[in-house]
């Protein structure tokens, strides 16, 4: 894969996937705004899911899990303007307008697509890119508050996102996992993500469910991947990514040894069984 990213700080930065995709599982440290130039992209959430092309702005908030597969389009890189909006900045920020704090919200993917003031935002900072040097850390903060400013007019919904600097809580273990078994995440964020550390994690799961989270995340997205392959009729290469293995060669092994079967005998098995005993 032939990444490339280039930073103007540590807050923005401009990427390029030339490659034919890029998938990965990510759970944002900061809320991430990104802007599309060229090239395509699917992000999976548990409940949902997305597709951005070209010209589209979105705001993925932290702490959010979510797979993120990017490809290319049309002969072009999957080519994009990020802005890391830390909870540094944010403070900063909501400091000064003397905001009172708002409730809780669903951390829901915010989409701005082609909002010209967010893009003409956006777009100022390519010619920035290439010029040497360093990039002032006082223009880098105007531009990302003029940002901020720009999401809280378009919807200040926000608000309600950004101005939320609480750490996660601890929450239903059992409920966690049952909606985001499928992404790639360490034990150790997803203790953070549920509220416990590392070793109150693997002790609460093991009461909860029995056996090791390990051996439990593999079974239910080999669960998983069965279900797309016999019931819709889809193929390894369609379900692998996001049943939440990472080669398609180790999901075929893994699949066949829980199963005794090739992922592709079972490709639309419930139909088959169905018209043959009717």
């Amino acid at each position: 894969m032939k990444h490339i990213s280039r930073y103007l700080t540590k807050e923005i930065k401009l990427s390029s996937y030339e490659d034919k995709l890029f998938k990965s599982d990510l759970m944002f440290q900061d809320h991430m705004l990104v802007w599309f130039i060229s090239g395509e992209t699917k992000i999976n959430q548990w409940n949902k899911s997305f597709h951005f092309k070209a010209g589209d702005i979105f705001l993925i908030p932290r702490n959010q899990l979510a797979t993120v597969i990017n490809y290319p389009k049309d002969g072009l890189p999957h080519k994009s303007v990020v802005m890391h909006l830390s909870v540094e900045r944010l403070r900063e920020f909501y400091e000064k307008i003397n905001m009172e704090k708002s409730p809780g919200h669903d951390q829901k993917i915010f989409s701005f697509s082609n909002h010209p003031l967010l893009e003409s935002c956006m777009a100022s900072l390519i010619p920035y890119f290439d010029v040497e040097g360093h990039f002032p850390d006082q223009l880098a903060s105007l531009k990302i508050t003029e940002a901020i400013s720009i999401l809280r007019m378009i919807d200040p919904a926000v608000d309600r996102v950004l101005a939320n600097f609480d750490r996660p809580g601890k929450i239903d273990l059992v409920s966690f996992m049952q909606r985001n078994f499928m992404f790639n995440m360490s034990l150790e964020k997803l203790g953070y993500l549920t509220g416990r550390s590392l070793s109150t994690f693997n002790r609460d799961f093991k009461k909860l469910f029995h056996t090791t989270p390990q051996k439990w995340l593999t079974d239910k997205r080999l669960e998983l991947a069965y279900y797309h392959l016999s019931e819709n009729g889809k193929k390894p290469t369609e379900i692998y990514l996001e049943a939440g293995f990472e080669d398609l060669s180790h999901f075929s092994f893994t699949f066949k040894k829980k199963y005794g079967v090739s992922p592709k005998s079972v490709i639309g098995k419930s139909k088959r069984t169905a018209i043959a005993s009717s």
